[in-house]
């Protein structure tokens, strides 16, 4: 069975990409109240949380932008595109993991905008894994 997977569905992950990247500074900030916890670490493991941060969101947007910006050549077979769609794969099936296994032990605040916004983030982040692993099965089967 020969998958194709349209580059628009692949533009459309890498648009949602860099909304998380950009979102993700209001979420830790007013879901979380990520910066006020941070402070009660001593400075250097602040600047390290911090950068990791930083990590995170500049992942998301880069791997948005390839997304948008090279579709095709996510999927053309080549040894990179087997490398970054596996990369990417990885990245966000072990987000979803992750998420599974660690966050429902948490309580998100229970404002409606926050349970909407966490049931909507989750379903990106499933899109995200399903897109890159099927781009990544696509690749290894060079069908």
């Amino acid at each position: 069975m020969k998958i194709d997977i349209p580059n628009w569905v692949i533009v459309l992950g890498g648009i949602g990409q860099i909304f998380t990247a950009l979102i993700y500074p209001y979420i830790r900030h007013k879901v979380f109240d990520w910066y006020n916890d941070v402070k009660q670490l001593k400075p250097l493991n602040q600047e390290i949380a911090k950068t990791y941060g930083r990590y995170i969101q500049g992942l998301n947007f880069s791997f948005g932008m390839i997304a948008i910006l090279m579709p095709a050549d996510l999927k053309n077979h080549t040894n990179l595109a087997i490398a970054l769609t596996g990369l990417i794969a990885a990245y966000w099936v072990g987000k979803v993991l992750t998420q599974i296994a660690y966050y429902p032990m948490y309580d998100i605040p229970q404002k409606k905008i926050f349970k909407i916004g966490s049931y909507f983030m989750n379903t990106l982040f499933v899109f995200f894994a399903i897109v890159y692993a099927l781009l990544f099965t696509v690749n290894i089967t060079n069908t």
